[in-house]
């Protein structure tokens, strides 16, 4: 018995079958004993169809309508899970963002969440009804509402059960946890029965799709743990909690591949202080945001400079580089969009042999790594996109990663 925040993705509720059964899930846990407080996407596509239907209006409609629009979705599914729970003679009652006391600032379409008043959750909870919030947006301090962006609704989950000091928080969505890598790649991937907030973070940022970046990292912050379950079935899935909550610590827990990337070289620029700095506040002034960044050894006076975009930021980032190589006295630069990212991910990464083991194994496969970047948790590589399925499925086997749980 305790409280449990669930929070449930767009293809968790897609249509009146699926929402029939996730209320159906939440009506067990009210029998149980269990106080409820659930967080809802938009049904299956309706994100998407609302974009499209806005975009034959305009391709480029004001943000603060698109959002005000953008938040209807998941206020739909809020209300028709409150009716089905309330139809299964479950007390149930659906709220807005600006119901349920959630603040957010920044932009629109990637706010971030500033506060949760809880007051009124609260006082819902303690009368025995399951409380249904619409997700993925809040309250700017002029009275708007605004969106937190793709994944949105991790995040309000995940400051939620923070905010109301929840017993568990449950992330349903429509996989069975999170795996050692991408099982549509490596069929022998393992799902994992619990990683920290920190590998789960570098998972997310490195490209795994099971959670949002921005939430694992509100969970850390918050020292929120949480579960990522299947939607689907009743099975156990993956804790995501701290490292002192896990019986032992492996070496290595994934491997991830991320596609959205593209590099740009700068050669022989000027070995000067401020060189760097120039660059690359020229560069955010566009906002693009710069992820892996390799200066080679100096040659004589100068040296290159390598970094990663996504792919969708390369332009503006090739227009603010072309403009700048006469300059900067550099030589010249190069782009290209047929790169991936592939990441070895564990506690053990900084471990004597590791590195030696991921490089090797590269070797062996015939690949050539063109960038390298590493932290405490993590080696990441820039590769060509058509060897990244490979790759990944050699790092796997090297660190017999199906053997993991």
């Amino acid at each position: 018995m305790g409280l449990k925040v669930c929070k449930f993705g767009g293809s968790s509720v897609a249509d009146f079958e699926r929402i029939r059964a996730v209320a159906s899930r939440i009506a067990d846990m009210k029998y149980n004993g269990d106080d409820v407080v659930m967080v809802v996407s938009a049904m299956g596509d309706t994100t998407d169809d609302l974009l499209a239907l806005s975009a034959q209006i305009s391709p480029k409609n004001n943000k603060r309508e698109l959002d005000f629009l953008m938040a209807t979705g998941e206020q739909q599914s809020a209300a028709y899970m409150a009716m089905m729970l309330n139809s299964l003679d479950v007390p149930a009652l659906s709220m807005t963002c600006f119901q349920a006391g959630i603040g957010c600032d920044g932009e629109y379409g990637r706010a971030s969440l500033s506060f949760i008043d809880p007051a009124r959750i609260q006082d819902e909870i303690s009368k025995g009804k399951v409380v249904v919030v619409a997700g993925f947006q809040g309250i700017m301090p002029n009275g708007d509402v605004a969106t937190l962006g793709r994944g949105g609704s991790d995040t309000s989950a995940i400051a939620l059960a923070a905010a109301l000091g929840a017993d568990e928080c449950l992330i349903f969505t429509d996989v069975d946890g999170v795996y050692t890598t991408d099982p549509r790649i490596v069929k022998t991937a393992s799902k994992l029965e619990g990683i920290t907030h920190e590998e789960m973070l570098e998972l997310a940022a490195l490209g795994a799709q099971v959670m949002n970046p921005r939430a694992v990292e509100c969970a850390l912050q918050n020292g929120v743990s949480f579960e990522v379950r299947n939607s689907h079935n009743r099975e156990k899935g993956t804790l995501v909690t701290s490292a002192d909550r896990l019986e032992g610590t492996r070496v290595i827990s994934g491997i991830s591949r991320d596609n959205n990337v593209a590099k740009i070289a700068i050669f022989d620029v000027p070995d000067e202080p401020g060189i760097a700095g120039k660059i690359f506040r020229a560069i955010a002034s566009k906002g693009v945001v710069v992820d892996m960044v390799i200066q080679s050894a100096v040659r004589g006076k100068s040296n290159d400079i390598a970094f990663t975009v996504t792919r969708d930021q390369l332009e503006r980032a090739v227009n603010v580089v072309n403009s700048l190589v006469d300059s900067l006295g550099a030589s010249g630069m190069s782009y290209g969009k047929g790169v991936s990212k592939v990441s070895v991910v564990g506690a053990g990464v900084m471990n004597p042999g590791v590195a030696g083991d991921v490089f090797q194994t590269m070797a062996d496969n015939g690949i050539n790594i063109e960038m390298i970047s590493t932290s405490e948790i993590k080696i990441s590589m820039i590769i060509e996109a058509s060897c990244a399925e490979r790759a990944v499925a050699a790092l796997h086997r090297q660190f017999r990663l199906e053997n993991v749980h």
